[in-house]
């Protein structure tokens, strides 16, 4: 299976999940953008990057790469995140059919890649642990959302 349905799988695995939780789904046309969906929950508009956690053999650990990559046929260039690019990124780890919920920050916080353990072998949990199906989190952002009390103004009459 290649990355790009790998990708696909873990997207739309995503929606379903959104969707079950009664959130709109957006999706961007192109794939140009830093972000694969826009999740509406309670009419505020979260943007949101998919991964796809691939299983590590060696190390017994689900990882993924954190960093952006762009591909032009031949060349693959890999650049970080920043923080405005989207609001969550949702790690999917298929064989399990869980997400990780990292915000923007905590994921591009990390190196290069970021290695989730599902196995019980540690004395203490992960750093990661805390974003194990921490759906909650982009519903937290729709309820912490500023208003603006703002009232229409009629063009020509605005007022200082």
């Amino acid at each position: 299976m290649d990355t790009k349905l790998k990708g696909d799988i873990a997207e739309q695995a995503a929606i379903l999940h959104a969707l079950k939780r009664g959130w709109g789904v957006l999706k961007p046309v192109g794939d140009r953008l830093p972000y694969d969906l826009v999740f509406d929950v309670e009419g505020t508009l979260v943007k949101i990057q998919v991964k796809y956690a691939w299983f590590d053999e060696p190390s017994g650990n689900y990882v993924v790469d954190n960093r952006r990559t762009k591909t032009n046929r031949r060349i693959m260039v890999r650049e970080v995140y920043q923080p405005s690019d989207f609001d969550f990124a949702l790690v999917y780890v298929e064989n399990l059919d869980l997400f990780y919920i990292f915000p923007v920050d905590v994921f591009i916080g990390y190196g290069s890649e970021i290695h989730l353990v599902e196995a019980e072998k540690r004395q203490r949990k992960p750093r990661s642990a805390q974003y194990r199906n921490a759906w909650e989190l982009i519903s937290q952002k729709s309820l912490s959302k500023e208003y603006c009390d703002c009232s229409p103004v009629e063009f020509g009459k605005v007022e200082f």
